[in-house]
């Protein structure tokens, strides 16, 4: 058996009202890459279960909103429906990560990539799903 046995590939997910962004992890579970962005839709549930099917991965993370305080608000809620949604279609494991500051860190690595505005909008969304998958894998050590 090869290296790829040792460990199963994860997917980020950066939830947004409009847009949703998704990462993958390496098959070592180091390092999380860009995905694709989808459109936000009563599909979305779905096609991310279908996205980590095709990708192999056994688990999804999916950033959890907080406030700069810790509390939860309303895109918080709508997270949790999302992630609930997603464990009923299903077998990967559906974890919910703190993504506090993590599309502010992304623009702001996009910004220093030399990445305007207008280049922004169509990968930020990923940008910010690996942010949260990348912080999740740095808090597994190295195991997925």
């Amino acid at each position: 058996m090869g290296i790829m046995n040792i460990t199963a590939r994860a997917l980020g997910v950066d939830p947004g009202s409009a847009r949703i962004g998704l990462a993958l992890s390496d098959e070592l579970g180091c390092m999380a890459h860009p995905l694709r962005t989808l459109k936000a839709s009563p599909e979305s549930a779905a096609d991310i279960a279908a996205a980590a099917e095709e990708s192999g991965s056994r688990t999804i993370v999916i950033g959890l909103p907080r406030n700069m305080n810790g509390t939860y608000g309303p895109a918080a809620e709508k997270s949790r429906v999302l992630a609930e949604a997603v464990r009923q279609r299903t077998s990967a494991k559906v974890i919910l990560w703190d993504e506090r500051l993590t599309t502010a860190a992304a623009t702001k690595r996009l910004q220093e990539a030399g990445r305007n505005s207008r280049e922004q909008r169509g990968v930020i969304d990923q940008a910010a799903a690996v942010q949260i998958l990348q912080d999740w894998l740095d808090g597994q050590g190295m195991s997925v």
